[in-house]
């Protein structure tokens, strides 16, 4: 049951929507989970969503597809491109929900980021990357 399961709190896992500029010199972004423990996470799952919470009760609201992805194995201070993303969206609350285990042990946490938080102002350096991004924790 999952009242029986044990969920320790998420630490040293991050995602980023890194900005980069392909061999045809267009931009383009990606969504890249980052590991930081000092151990692999195994049976890495990622659920991608993005929706609108219209306050004006008409019928304006947004949402993409969710998608699916799975890892076998992100090795200890390794990260993994999880999908592009399209600037499309940024308006949006983009919603990824990760789910991994480190031994025997199962982790989950939804990271959120609100709509307009991915703008030129917030990126950043991001580190092993290299890329310009907005990170989450």
């Amino acid at each position: 049951m999952k009242k029986d399961i044990i969920f320790h709190p998420v630490k040293r896992i991050q995602v980023a929507i890194v900005k980069s500029v392909n061999e045809l010199n267009a931009e383009e972004w990606n969504v890249i989970v980052i590991n930081k423990n000092d151990d692999p996470i195994t049976n890495v799952f990622v659920t991608s969503k993005g929706y609108s919470n219209s306050e004006s009760g008409t019928n304006s609201d947004q949402k993409t597809s969710t998608l699916r992805h799975f890892f076998p194995e992100i090795p200890a201070g390794e990260h993994a491109v999880v999908e592009p993303i399209m600037p499309d969206v940024f308006h949006l609350n983009n919603e990824f929900w990760v789910s991994y285990f480190i031994e025997n042990q199962i982790y989950d946490k939804k990271f959120i980021f609100v709509p307009d938080s991915i703008i030129e102002a917030n990126l950043m350096q991001i580190e092993p990357l290299g890329l310009q991004g907005v990170l989450h924790d």
